[in-house]
Order: structure tokens, then sequence, then C-alpha cells
């Protein structure tokens, strides 16, 4: 069911939601959270996609807050709100209300969201594009327990990075991280079957991808030995081969979808390791709303850390993004470390 409200105000859009549930004929919804998403008109579609999909598995109350420009001055000068409320079918598990913001209201969004929160209920904060700078310190992000950005969708996404650990405060985490989770699985449980001194390491993907740089920071914070960042057509991650007092340990990926683990004195194996849908990130993140100490420690472990290898030759990714990474860096070495209880 879809109630549609042009310049309408928070409390109208409370009575409708009121009414949509007992029209649907469920007047009290379990819902866990409050999922407040931050995007623009031409992502807010498969924004508003992925959090139903994740409302499977988190039922909550979705409020996608989208900004739009106005373009003369007048309009600018007065401010609007129009909503939309899904219930039942169409709201995945949850409900959902699309908030469109238009002249001084955008700057006031904050005030717009505060009185449609569940009440008792954690509030998530997602920037599906144009993240803040400091996401701890923008007006929605203080509402939350949990602010989430996407360094990938950022136009310089390694830079991006940068900024993230200089803000970053308890509670902050990023769909880059959280893309690498069955990697970082997948080498831990290595190490944990062959116990073994690392002593340097090779993160291999493609350029502009702050998932490749995240799992090299986290592979030297965690293992205190040179780590190499080397670019690769990808798609995505594509390899990362730990040299070792075992032997060689490396995880290939070639085609974003299945990759080999090999290491010395065992058979190859095949490991399903695909790049997942938004929707599953964005539910992996739901799972856990108390601060992110590993994601923390790797992102402060910093990207100039990584080091001083030989730079790509310049060219734009893409109409007017940043120069091209470093094509390879390589962290300061330290004394190597066990790594089997990590």
């Amino acid at each position: 069911m879809k109630i549609d409200l042009t310049e309408t105000t928070a409390s109208k859009i409370n009575k409708a939601l009121v009414e949509g549930r007992r029209a649907v004929g469920t007047p009290a919804i379990g819902m866990v959270l409050t999922l407040v998403i931050v995007t623009d008109e031409e992502n807010a579609y498969d924004a508003l996609k992925a959090a139903n999909d994740a409302s499977r598995e988190h039922p909550s109350r979705t409020l996608v807050v989208i900004k739009r420009v106005s373009r003369s001055p007048r309009d600018r000068a007065k401010a609007r709100l129009d909503a939309e409320v899904r219930v039942g079918t169409d709201a995945g598990t949850g409900e959902t209300v699309v908030l469109r913001l238009y002249g001084e209201a955008i700057d006031h969004a904050q005030s717009v969201v505060l009185p449609l929160l569940l009440p008792d209920a954690p509030v998530v904060v997602w920037w599906a594009v144009n993240a803040p700078l400091d996401p701890a310190k923008d007006p929605l992000g203080a509402l939350a327990q949990r602010r989430v950005t996407d360094a990938y969708a950022a136009e310089r996404p390694v830079e991006e990075l940068t900024g993230r650990a200089e803000s970053y405060t308890p509670g902050d985490t990023d769909l880059s991280w959280t893309r690498i989770t069955p990697w970082r699985s997948m080498l831990a449980a290595a190490l944990d079957q062959a116990p073994c001194t690392v002593t340097s390491a090779e993160v291999e993907g493609e350029e502009f991808n702050p998932s490749c740089e995240l799992l090299a920071m986290w592979l030297a914070s965690r293992l205190d030995v040179p780590v190499t960042r080397t670019v690769s057509a990808g798609p995505g991650l594509t390899a990362v081969r730990m040299q070792s007092s075992g032997g060689t340990i490396v995880l290939d990926r070639p085609d974003g979808s299945l990759a080999t683990l090999s290491m010395r004195s065992q058979p190859d194996r095949a490991v399903a390791l695909k790049r997942r849908e938004t929707s599953e990130l964005l539910a992996e993140e739901l799972r856990r709303l108390d601060p992110d100490d590993i994601y923390a420690a790797a992102l402060k472990y910093g990207v100039d850390r990584l080091g001083d290898g030989a730079s790509a030759p310049a060219a734009p990714a893409a109409e007017g993004s940043a120069p091209q990474e470093p094509a390879a860096k390589k962290a300061p070495a330290k004394p190597a470390k066990k790594a089997a209880a990590k």
C-alpha cells in the first residue's frame, strides 16, 4: 500500500503510517531499528531495493532522505516536504517513508527525521552516495548509533580513506570494509590451519578500489610485515599472496566468483568468494551495532604507510576523477609475528 503526501509534515506522515498499518491488517509490526538512507534521486531506487532486501533479516522502519535541488531563488527560499508512505508488501518486511526535501528544508533534514524515528530502537544512517567528511558530526549522523558510508562511491575512493581515518568516531563503518569480510575470514582460517611466521604479503586488485587498500592495511596492522599493493585488471580484489616460514600462501580469485587457495604440502582448494550484492553487505552491517575496533585499527594504519612503491602512469579513471594511485605500495618492514592466533 502506498500513500502520497504533498507539502506535508512529520505529524501527518506518522498518522499515515498508522492508517496504512490498519488498512493492511497489521496494526503492530515488530521492527528492530530505524534505517535512514541519505541519497539522491538517481540512486534512490537501488538504495531502497537493497534496504528492502536487507529488511527480510532486519525488519525496520526505513526513512529515505532525498534532497532535491531547487532551480530558482524563490524555490530555494521556500521549505517543502513531500512524502511517500509504503506499508505491507510495498515496504519489504517493515515500513518505508520516502522523504523529498526542497528549499530550506534541505538544511534541516534532522528536524524532519527525528519525529519519525522508532522509539527506543537503534538508529542506523547509511549514505549511499555523497557521504560527509565527518559522519558523526553530520546532523543526521548525530542521531545514529551506527553510521555507514561507502568509499567506493566517492570520486576519489582511496583518498576518501584518509579522510575517514582522520574523522573516525566509534560507530563509523564502510561498505568497502564489509566487502572484504570473506577474504579476511579465509586468510585467517588458512593461517590457523598451518601455523607459521608471515614475512611479507601482497594484495592485488583493480585500481581505485578502496577494499584493496583496506585489506592491505588490515594485513599490515595485524601481522606487522611489509605489504605490497599491486594493480590488476580486476574485477575487484583478485589475489593475496603471503610469504611465510611454511611456504607461500596464495588466495587467487581471477573471475570475481571462485577462488583457489594454495598452500605448500596441501592440495589446492576451490573457495566460493563471489562479489556480494549491496543488500548482503547492508544486512551484515546491521547485525552488529557496536564499534568495529578491527576496522578502526586498519583504517588508522594509513594508506600513506603502505609506502613508496613505483607509481603507475597517471590517467583519470572516469570523467574528472582522481589521478591514479601508486601501482605498488609497500609498508615499512617490522618484525614478523606469529599469525595463527590473529
